[in-house]
């Protein structure tokens, strides 16, 4: 089975398996989209969905939250770890919102990696999750995933993941795509146990164990 083959027959059967599979960061806002992201980097989702809600709170818009110093936001955000880093980041991030975009967030790819903190995989789930512009979210679900199931071969490094992907899979199936990876890979296919493979709805597809 080629590889754009075997892409779509994964596409297929995760959309059954995974129907409603989405972000699973609460947002309401692109804003604050782009706040949790940055958040979440060697961090739960569900942390970071709690910690937001102190956070909103007491800075319920863009200019509050650039009003705000990074020291009273990383009070906050601690929790979520690297807090001073993020914080700074979502600080810079929300003056330049207020500053130059009107306190929107930009719907350009090019413009939104400029933003501090913003790469590759914030701005791709921002494009794909805000605007329903094709994106390629590649996190550690991804990456392992698509490694293992044969779509990419032996590719680590997320930017090289996604330019391998973006020549198999349809680029309007790509952002729910990746978030069916991410539900597949904790529930089935685990980073830090065996997977779950006597399970798993890819088995015949999947490269892991052996089927071409």
């Amino acid at each position: 089975m080629r590889k754009k083959e075997r892409a779509l027959e994964i596409i297929r059967r995760l959309k059954e398996e995974y129907p409603d599979a989405g972000c699973t960061l609460d947002y309401d806002d692109a804003w604050k989209l782009l706040v949790s992201v940055r958040l979440a980097a060697q961090c739960t989702d569900a942390r970071v969905n709690v910690v937001v809600e102190g956070l909103y709170a007491k800075y319920p818009d863009v200019n509050a939250l650039a009003e705000a110093t990074p020291e009273e936001i990383e009070a906050i955000v601690k929790p979520c770890g690297l807090g001073k880093s993020k914080a700074r980041d979502i600080s810079a991030c929300m003056k330049i919102l207020r500053d130059e975009y009107d306190g929107k967030v930009p719907d350009d790819f090019d413009k939104l990696l400029k933003l501090p903190g913003v790469g590759r995989k914030s701005a791709n789930l921002i494009m794909g999750d805000v605007f329903g512009k094709p994106a390629i979210v590649t996190d550690t679900h991804c990456i392992r995933l698509t490694n293992r199931m044969g779509l990419v071969d032996g590719i680590k490094e997320p930017k090289k993941v996604e330019m391998a992907l973006w020549k198999i899979i349809p680029p309007e199936e790509g952002s729910d795509f990746c978030h069916r990876l991410v539900y597949h890979g904790r529930e089935v296919c685990t980073a830090r146990t065996k997977p779950y493979c006597d399970r798993c709805c890819l088995a015949d597809v999947c490269k892991k164990v052996g089927v071409n």
